[in-house]
């Protein structure tokens, strides 16, 4: 049994560590996180590389016993990560809450209309990644949210800064989308054949 320490580190710290552990061999582990966010990320690594995991409430955090399965690893990687309909070969990433650096009313009627073309478009990305003041568009933007909606429904995979969530203190109010951390939103970002960056 590996015990992975991860209390008072933000995502994707806890992530990362304990990646790294399972690549040094473990198959049992424990893992020790203060929050919500980092339990959640660790579940979807988990579920993406054969592994079960069961959480505890503890004093002070969570705490995660993970496990592997017998479980194919490809299959279970690919199922947690190509869920798109769309084939898959690009995203979209939005840092803000609107498009472009001018009028901030214009800029944020742009978005509305990006999403919403989007949406009603045949060619989707696989991914939509929300960080710093875009993931506003998934908690509190309403007319995005219903595209953004919309665009899940299709099969698009929004994924969602929880770490931005929690500065803008929206982690109650998100609408659509994952709780995610910036490894995978990079990760993300590696595998698409491109990024079209709001």
């Amino acid at each position: 049994m590996v015990f992975v320490d991860a209390t008072g580190k933000v995502c994707p710290i806890p992530v990362i560590m304990t990646k790294k552990a399972i690549e040094a061999g473990a198959t049992e582990l424990t893992v020790v996180v203060d929050n919500p966010t980092a339990v959640e990320n660790l579940k979807r690594l988990a579920n993406a590389i054969g592994f079960d995991a069961a959480v505890e409430d503890i004093s002070g955090g969570f705490r995660l016993s993970l496990t592997k399965n017998n479980k194919n690893v490809d299959e279970a990687a690919t199922t947690a990560t190509t869920s798109c309909a769309s084939s898959g070969s690009w995203a979209v990433f939005a840092g803000q809450d609107v498009i472009g650096s001018g009028d901030r009313e214009l800029g944020s009627s742009l978005i509305k209309i990006f999403f919403y073309a989007l949406s009603e478009s045949d060619d989707l990305p696989s991914h939509i990644l929300l960080m710093n003041d875009g993931v506003k568009l998934a908690s509190v933007n309403n007319a995005t949210i219903e595209h953004l909606q919309t665009l899940k429904d299709k099969g698009v995979s929004v994924l969602v800064c929880g770490t931005c969530l929690n500065f803008y203190g929206l982690a109650d109010q998100l609408k659509v989308g994952m709780v995610s951390n910036m490894y995978d939103i990079f990760g993300q970002m590696q595998i698409a054949a491109k990024v079209v960056s709001l």
